[in-house]
């Protein structure tokens, strides 16, 4: 039993990492998408508002990753939690469990990313309307 908990023990880490660098994430899309738009209301720049959506971008396909392989893990943490004691042997492989939901493609398309990353491109819309009025 010992075997087993440390096992979970272990995925449970990862999962936490992978929540804290989608958090991170998430920080630093705010942040700079902030700082583009000061730069760009300071020089009256549309151009640096077109810069901010590349960081969002790219921020937001790696949320999509850390996401999905959180839910590829919580996955294998529910595999785990259901095995004998004597059947754990500490894999940490979750290719078997890259389906469906846990896909990067249904973590992009998760109602919080939506919600989060399409929020900061609205507002990047609209800045960009009112600055190169």
């Amino acid at each position: 039993m010992e075997a087993k908990l440390k096992h979970l023990e272990m995925i449970q880490a990862i999962i936490a990492r992978m929540a804290g660098n989608s958090f991170l994430l998430r920080g630093w899309s705010v942040t700079l998408a902030a700082g583009l738009f000061a730069l760009a209301a300071k020089d009256a720049n549309g151009r640096m508002v077109a810069i901010a959506y590349f960081p969002v971008l790219v921020f937001w396909l790696l949320d999509g990753f850390f996401l999905a392989q959180e839910r590829r893990y919580r996955a294998l943490y529910d595999k785990v939690r259901k095995l004998a004691p004597n059947e754990v042997d500490f894999s940490m492989d979750t290719r078997e469990l890259s389906a469906g939901r846990n896909t990067w493609l249904a973590a992009l398309l998760s109602v919080t990313e939506l919600l989060f990353y399409g929020s900061v491109l609205v507002a990047l819309v609209l800045v960009s309307c009112f600055l190169l009025r």
